[in-house]
């Protein structure tokens, strides 16, 4: 048939691709407003390094002070639970409480179906419902958060200078104010400032002499410090308000205050039986930098705004205050713990690699598919990425997700930039065949192409999106957290689909033009070119005004355009007409080779003896240790915390002490890299002490006087200068050990969503005596049976606190005429103290704190023998009686804690372990020594012991991801029967995905990498989507071939032959998009043009969290590829020919589905074969028919 007569012929055609093609001015128009729209909703989206993820999670506070931690439990803590147990209308996971001194803490985690909103309003109208029960004297009602990660401070604001406390307070109180007043800033909390207080000291003796009460100085004070309107007082034609003026402005009106006395005694003067002092409360908390005394504030972002932006404000306030003579100068201000920082590195870090990605997915383009195509196949990529975020703002809305822009998102669009331009790919390369160098016109060339292999690619992309579609059902805190990437995926990867049918044959139509040597302009025309012309010019003119970066970079596309026209011209044209046609001749050998006799089938088994040599290999290297695994991957830290933790109830000044030693130890081993040597890699050594001394995603915000943590801050990866921080760490831990009476534990901040402790043993139980007896006996046990790599395991209460207890004789007092309510009021307001009224200053309240002196408060003899005074109601005389007449001491221990889960008393073991990626086998042995605790030990038949934690997250995500990758193989194989109306082709093509598994397994165990369980699952769900695609080429244009009237075989090597182009394009493509993350390679563009220093390193914090997902890919997608060209025409070939024998042995078409018993399939195959030889019939010899020859 001649050229004309074929392009006469009526051809396939996608209608939406051919009106793009006849309106071209119009689509071209469109493509414009989308990428302004798309373009402008990328750099308008709040930047953040973690997604901002809002749990329903939802924490009840409330403190009770002056109580112990039984008294909160059975007070308020238990009253609450019983209400919250009630919770109707939305499943509730988890209840677990913490019960402290004068503290309750109860964290309510439901369903992550459940909107956090319901949650928190569930939980409020509990809360309701339990208030008739709990205490009408609480010092602050329930209070009702929820948790969420924009609860994390994102950077700390340090001021320090030659002023006293109380001014460095009041500079921060100014700093707050202006903080606080922008909108991107939720709120900023003052740490360790001073809190001015007016005390008054009583002397009980000095009370006893003048027979004056505690309660009668509480309310001679409450009494006078009142202003009292009386009313309106007419005088003449005006009306005065008419006002007793008697609040206290200073301390020295307290001074003249009468205390009388209850009985009819003589007065005393407030100055005769107190000390009265205008000071700071008693500190509560410690913060220092680099070992300097500083007030802090710890700023915590607005869910929802930019964090750069938020962080840029707040320097900017601190700038603008300094200039307007706010802040003095000699006033030092310093920013730590700056998130937006590393957010900004890994912002840049990831764009610049998206960018290489894109530029050597650019150059392999060329050389298969020349200079012009290759371009605009590539603008496929930020096209399909303006169409994805144009409708990111519906999705939002739809499905309640805040989209920001996090590193997960900027992956996830690095994961499908080798996906993305599969879909040009395969219609460029399609319209370039067809085209043949204009012996068909370009239109019709564009239309015939965009229909021959529409259905192909839709199933493709359906195939390559389905195992991503069950990702989103992932629960829990983790799903929560990657969310995001199969969300932008989903919409990427579709708009791209888009854009292959609707953009790239207009830009085909409008740039293909015929190539080769004949078609090209003297290579001397490229300096007439006007694109070179105005790159040149532009370049120098540029210069002149300084746009060193843009004029650099137009330079730059003149040397290119010259060096396209004298070099790499004849480079392509050398590859693609020598290197390509020896590539598909050498390939088709080989097919021919292989497709003979009984060859596809010995190839096929020796498969699955290859997927046991490489899962045999990978578990080697696992047991022997060459080849390690972790849960979440981690790598140099660029946090190092220290934890310290003391017996509950320790004095704040003895944990400073305590933490005072182990910063000078961790400031010794940092001594040569300290903040402001030359060359140092630590930013900043923060010391906090009983407030933000815990770890900074733990629910429980409340001061704890026995805490105490250090952070050392390094600086970002680049400026490290190849210097790792890891050993650093492991130093530390090595120094701070061996203090007495002190558990101190280092970590390093989480890479990924927080998880539970690695090591987590729950004890639990109704009654506390044998939970806690049980504890106490394991942890004994597994400290005396030591299992290695366990850091500090500790139980995470204080088991026997240390307590005095009073005992009243109920009947003495009551003779007395004393009640144990009282008495125990008199002892709370002698030691703990009273707020009895307030001083205003200004706008701002100060505390009138009534109390003991300190040294009498503080002596328990002295506290033994105080007298009380109080009016005995019988004799309606005032009496004054030692406490030891009707009370005595008892020296006792109790819980410095009590936790409950779902209602049952708790404690755990817990601990940090020395390597991440010996969580797993650390577990193991931990789970052995639990069995044989048991066996030695009775437990009582209510206590029961647990192993959780992280191991327990583990197996919940494991066992997720086996669903989800089930999930994601019935939708490829529902949306490959529908394609190809065919059993036995969609096994064909779920098998890649098992060759993918075994070049993922045989990439591990040959390296020795680091496999990180939760991204190799992710990795080997999207390599199921991603290796099919090939396969659904190859076997659709097979079934093309042999509607044509060719023979299978000859079929299946012409397909391969064909089709090994677009193949190995997409495999090379996808795996040069990754390459850049996965070794971590990274060049500034921006200082590359504007001050030509690339700045390449490799490494980051990036390649840490996203190198393992990057590298299973890629390992998948190398072993498939070579297999897909092999084994996809050899099982096309296998099941062509048993499929007939197997429907009329078995007497059914359906049994293709056995296919889903995997490799067990061939036992069926197998009995078919016995059968018939016993029959003495043949099924097939292994040769087929020869083709006929042509004439």
């Amino acid at each position: 048939m001649s050229v004309i007569q074929s392009a006469i012929k009526k051809f396939k055609e996608f209608k939406p691709t051919s009106w793009a093609i006849d309106n071209r001015v119009a689509v071209y128009i469109l493509a414009i407003i989308i990428s302004a729209i798309g373009f402008l909703q990328f750099i308008t989206l709040p930047k953040e390094q973690f997604p901002d993820i809002v749990v329903p999670t939802i924490s009840v506070t409330t403190i009770y002070a002056g109580n112990s931690a039984k008294d909160i439990e059975s007070l308020v803590t238990q009253p609450i639970e019983k209400e919250l147990k009630g919770i109707s209308g939305a499943k509730v996971n988890k209840i677990q409480s913490i019960s402290q001194a004068d503290y309750s803490l109860i964290v309510v985690e439901f369903d992550t179906d459940v909107e956090t909103d319901i949650a928190k309003q569930k939980v409020k109208d509990a809360i309701d419902r339990a208030m008739s029960d709990l205490p009408n004297d609480l010092t602050s009602e329930p209070n009702v958060q929820e948790f969420a990660f924009s609860e994390i401070p994102i950077m700390f604001v340090n001021i320090s200078g030659d002023y006293d406390g109380m001014q460095l307070k009041r500079y921060a109180d100014k700093m707050q104010d202006r903080f606080e007043s922008l909108g991107e800033v939720n709120r900023a909390e003052i740490v360790g400032a001073p809190e001015r207080e007016i005390q008054v000291n009583v002397d009980p003796y000095k009370l006893t002499a003048a027979r004056v009460s505690l309660m009668d100085v509480e309310n001679a004070i409450s009494r006078e410090n009142h202003d009292i309107t009386g009313g309106l007082i007419e005088t003449g034609n005006m009306k005065r308000t008419l006002k007793v003026k008697g609040q206290f402005t200073s301390v020295n009106d307290l001074y003249n205050v009468i205390v009388r006395s209850s009985a009819q005694g003589a007065s005393v003067y407030l100055r005769d039986v107190a000390e009265l002092k205008d000071t700071v409360k008693e500190k509560e908390s410690f913060a220092r930098l680099d070992g300097k005394n500083v007030v802090t504030l710890n700023i915590v972002k607005r869910s929802g705004e930019n964090l750069i932006d938020c962080a840029d404000k707040v320097k900017a306030e601190v700038e603008s205050m300094q200039k307007s003579g706010e802040l003095p100068k000699n006033l030092r201000v310093e920013f730590t713990g700056d998130t937006s920082k590393q957010t900004k590195t890994s912002f840049t870090e990831l764009i610049n690699t998206i960018i290489i990605g894109f530029l050597l997915v650019l150059i392999i383009l060329m050389f298969f598919m020349g200079v012009t195509n290759a371009f605009f196949v590539a603008l496929s990529v930020p096209l399909s990425v303006f169409v994805a975020f144009l409708f990111i703002p519906l999705v939002s809305s739809i499905s309640g997700i805040n989209i920001t822009l996090n590193f997960i998102v900027l992956f996830a669009l690095l994961f499908g930039l080798g996906i993305i331009v599969d879909d040009a790919i395969v219609v460029i390369e399609n319209t370039h065949r067809i085209y043949a160098n204009g012996k068909i016109p370009i239109v019709r060339s564009a239309k015939e192409a965009a229909g021959e292999v529409f259905i192909p690619v839709l199933a493709g992309t359906a195939t390559t999106l389905a195992p991503f579609f069950p990702l989103l059902l992932w629960k829990g805190l983790i799903g929560k957290f990657m969310i995001y990437l199969p969300v932008v995926l989903i919409l990427t990867l579709a708009a791209s689909l888009v854009v292959a049918f609707f953009f790239n044959p207009v830009f085909a139509v409008s740039f293909m033009k015929p190539e080769g040597k004949e078609f090209e302009k003297p290579k001397k025309a490229v300096f007439r070119n006007k694109w070179f012309l105005t790159s040149l010019i532009g370049g120098i003119l540029l210069h002149l005004p300084g746009f060193h970066g843009v004029a650099n970079f137009l330079l730059l596309l003149a040397i290119l355009m010259v060096f396209n026209a004298y070099v790499l011209n004849d480079v392509i044209h050398k590859f693609q007409n020598s290197f390509l046609p020896r590539l598909m001749s050498r390939y088709e050998r080989l097919l021919r080779w292989i497709l003979k006799g009984k060859r596809p089938v010995w190839a096929f088994v020796s498969l699955f003896g290859l997927f046991i040599i490489s899962l045999l290999m990978l578990v080697v290297s696992i047991t022997t240790g060459r080849t390690k695994s972790t849960f979440f991957p981690s790598g140099d830290p660029n946090f190092v915390y220290v934890y310290l933790k003391m017996p509950v109830g320790t004095d704040v000044r003895h944990t400073d002490s305590v933490l005072h030693i182990l910063e000078h130890r961790v400031e010794k081993v940092l001594e040569k890299e300290k903040p402001g040597t030359p060359g140092g890699i630590v930013e900043s050594i923060i010391t906090n002490v009983a407030v933000n001394a815990n770890n900074p995603r733990d629910n429980n915000r409340s001061v704890q006087s026995h805490l105490g943590r250090i952070q050392v801050s390094f600086v970002e990866f680049e400026k490290r200068h190849g210097k790792e921080t890891r050993p650093y760490m492991d130093k530390i831990r090595e120094v701070v050990q061996g203090i007495p009476g002190a558990s101190v534990e280092v970590a390093q901040e989480d890479n990924g969503p927080p998880t539970d402790p690695p090591v987590n043993i729950e004890v639990s139980g109704d009654y506390l005596e044998n939970v806690t007896k049980i504890a106490t006996d394991l942890y004994r046990f597994l400290d005396t049976n030591r299992v290695e790599g366990i850091e500090n395991l500790q139980p995470d209460v204080d088991l026997f606190n240390p307590e005095i207890t009073v005992k009243v004789d109920r009947q003495r007092a009551t003779m007395e005429g004393l009640s144990t309510v009282q008495i125990g009021m008199e002892l709370r307001t002698a030691i703990f103290g009273k707020e009895v009224s307030k001083i205003k200053d200004g706008e701002d309240e100060y505390k009138i704190q009534l109390r003991f002196k300190e040294d009498l408060r503080k002596n328990v003899s002295d506290l033994l023998n105080m007298r009380i005074t109080f009016m005995d109601m019988n004799t309606m005389q005032v009496k004054s009686l030692p406490l030891s007449s009707v009370a005595s001491v008892d020296y006792t221990n109790s819980p410095g804690g009590i936790n409950r889960k779902n209602v049952k008393r708790t404690i755990q073991l817990q601990s940090n372990v020395l390597d991440p990626t010996m969580v797993a086998p650390i577990n193991a042995q931990l789970e052995t020594k639990i069995k044989e605790f048991k066996e030695k030990n009775a437990v009582p038949a209510d206590v029961n012991i647990k192993l959780s934690g992280q191991s327990e997250q583990e197996k919940e995500t494991s066992a997720f991801l086996g669903k989800a990758l089930l999930i994601a193989l019935g939708l490829i194989f529902f949306i490959l029967v529908l394609q190809f109306n065919s059993m036995s082709k969609p096994f064909i093509v779920l098998t890649e995905i098992f060759f993918s598994i075994i070049g993922v397994f045989l990439g591990y165990a040959i390296t020795g990498m680091t496999v990180a369980t939760i991204m190799m699952g992710v990795g080997i769900i999207g390599l199921a989507g991603i290796v099919i695609k090939n396969g659904i080429l190859l076997i659709e244009f097979t079934d093309e071939l042999r509607s044509r009237g060719m023979r299978t075989r000859e079929a299946a090597i012409q397909a391969g032959k064909i089709r090994i182009i677009p193949v190995l394009l997409t495999a090379v493509a996808t795996i040069l998009g990754l390459f850049p993350l996965a070794v971590g390679l990274n060049i500034d563009f921006a200082g590359l043009f504007q001050h030509l220093r690339p700045n390449l390193f490799f490494g980051g914090d990036s390649v840490v969290f996203w190198g393992p997902l990057a590298w299973t890919i890629i390992f998948g997608l190398i072993f498939s590829f070579f297999l897909t060209l092999v084994m996809v025409p050899s099982m096309y070939l296998i099941a062509e020919r048993l499929k007939r024998p197997m429907q009329q042995f078995y007497g059914t078409k359906y049994i293709a589905l056995l296919g889903f018993a995997g490799p067990f399939f061939f036992i069926f195959v197998g009995i078919m074969y016995l059968v018939r030889r016993i029959q003495g019939k043949k099924v097939w010899l292994g040769k087929p028919k020869p083709a006929a020859k042509k004439a």
